[in-house]
């Protein structure tokens, strides 16, 4: 008998912090798997009878010190890793209280939303990358 590799599913909720100047916070992740070393956007696991609104929150705050104010839903996706397969909504967080600190021993910093691809981002964000790209606009971030 052959035996399948058991893929765990996680919910995940993620903010894109956005400040003034079309830039973006990613953090880097702490963790010892195969993702440690990359770049991501705040946030975490939706805990069981969770909202994502409310595990934003609780994330933001327990990751980075930041408590969002009106999060705006930016998109959802899902990925798969070869160990793990996760359900992601990504929500806009354009104001919030506090300063943004790296609470888990993580490295952060800002980009601007242009210059993203060149970050080595987890490949579920990717996508995301692009799709803020083409908010350009609205994020006041130059075109060229």
């Amino acid at each position: 008998m052959s035996r399948q590799a058991v893929v765990e599913r996680f919910e995940v909720v993620a903010g894109i912090l956005l400040d003034g100047d079309g830039r973006v916070l990613i953090t880097e992740r702490v963790d010892d798997g195969p993702v440690h070393g990359l770049w991501e956007f705040p946030g975490g696991k939706i805990d069981p009878d969770e909202s994502s609104e409310a595990a934003l929150a609780r994330e933001l705050i327990e990751e980075i010190g930041v408590e969002p104010l009106s999060p705006t839903h930016f998109m959802s996706l899902e990925h798969s890793y070869p160990d793990r397969h996760v359900s992601i909504d990504f929500f806009l967080v354009e104001t919030w209280l506090n300063e943004p600190a790296g609470l888990e021993g993580q490295a952060m910093k800002w980009v601007h939303c242009m210059h993203l691809e060149a970050e080595s981002l987890l490949p579920a964000d990717l996508p995301v990358v692009e799709a803020l790209q083409r908010l350009d606009s609205r994020m006041d971030c130059p075109s060229g």
